[in-house]
């Protein structure tokens, strides 16, 4: 069963966490050749003071 841990900055909209899961799955059921019922997809939303860009948060940087 292939699982598929996605990471992403938080604030993007549902509908387009929802279209990457889909495409995700798509993509691994293509490639690997397994059914769609046998994938998951996990994707966690990391709030932008948990990520660190050279050492500063993405919520201290300008424009993000």
């Amino acid at each position: 069963m292939p699982i598929v841990n996605i990471q992403i900055l938080e604030g993007r909209p549902a509908s387009k966490v929802k279209a990457l899961i889909s495409r995700v799955t798509d993509t691994v059921a293509e490639e690997l050749e397994v059914p769609k019922e046998r994938i998951r997809v996990l994707v966690t939303e990391v709030p932008k003071t948990h990520w660190g860009i050279a050492g500063v948060p993405v919520s201290d940087t300008p424009g993000r």
